[in-house]
């Protein structure tokens, strides 16, 4: 299918979606922005369904390697190297960007995440770094969690930073963000769950002969760890273990950190 068969974008359309890099417009239009053609493919593979896909912005030269055109062809307008600019808001635009609706969150959640029997989820407390949040999210889904869980202070997982680390694996898992984590935490406590906080001063995981079937995972802020009024209702504290000629660092990084934990807890 060549380039005549789709539309041009327009400057209104440019204009109004270039403002998905700044979280206020994200919020106020429940939209993101992916860009490149791994991240974008990832998406429209995972999307719930057709209407979460908003507009596709496609440079000519990219058409040939974009799946799905007969699908979305209504969706998707043509673009120059300036506009694509624009829209990724770096000096090095890949020519695809996709605008996508973020996931719908039933006003009822249920704590076990839809799913029967074990169930980890992983909760977030001031994870500040987007690229950290996008590996956490890649990484859960990976593991197959249950859901994830964004405190106060957690960098938005609609971040394009943070889509871009995920590598387009957002719509792979259930998520969503609270204002108030450590009443989330125990509305959870009373489904059933036990709380796990990851911990310097914990108890190396190996220690533990037995999970519980229902536990949220809770990794705290990249400097800080997790926060006293978290830890102060923790069921249990974790710590993993460094090698046997010692630590020559401080601690290792949280995406690091969750994805050894969320490996440990669901093989």
């Amino acid at each position: 299918m060549t380039s005549s068969f789709f539309r041009q974008a327009s400057k209104s359309q440019i204009r109004r979606f270039a403002k998905l890099q700044l979280k206020k417009y994200r919020d106020k239009e429940s939209l993101f922005l992916a860009e490149g053609l791994r991240t974008v493919t990832e998406l429209l593979n995972h999307v719930p369904d057709e209407s979460y896909l908003t507009t596709l912005f496609i440079e000519p030269e990219q058409l040939c390697r974009i799946p799905y055109k007969d699908r979305f062809r209504e969706k998707i307008f043509l673009i120059d190297h300036e506009q694509g600019y624009r829209l990724s808001g770096t000096s090095t635009a890949q020519g695809v960007v996709g605008i996508f609706s973020q996931q719908r969150i039933p006003e009822t959640r249920n704590t076990s995440f839809g799913k029967a029997g074990k169930s980890l989820a992983v909760a977030l407390d001031d994870v500040q770094d987007p690229g950290n949040v996008g590996t956490i999210v890649r990484t859960a889904a990976w593991f197959g969690i249950s859901g994830l869980i964004c405190g106060p202070g957690t960098a938005d997982r609609y971040n394009p930073k943070a889509v871009r680390a995920g590598a387009g694996s957002i719509f792979c898992l259930r998520h969503y963000g609270v204002d108030d984590l450590r009443e989330e935490l125990e509305r959870m406590r009373r489904g059933g769950y036990e709380i796990c906080c990851s911990s310097l001063q914990g108890t190396d995981f190996r220690d533990y002969d037995s999970w519980p079937e229902k536990m949220v995972l809770v990794i705290g802020n990249e400097a800080n760890g997790i926060g006293q009024e978290i830890l102060k209702i923790a069921d249990r504290r974790v710590t993993i273990p460094h090698g046997k000629t010692g630590p020559e660092v401080e601690s290792l990084n949280a995406a690091v950190s969750a994805s050894i934990l969320m490996a440990m807890l669901t093989l």
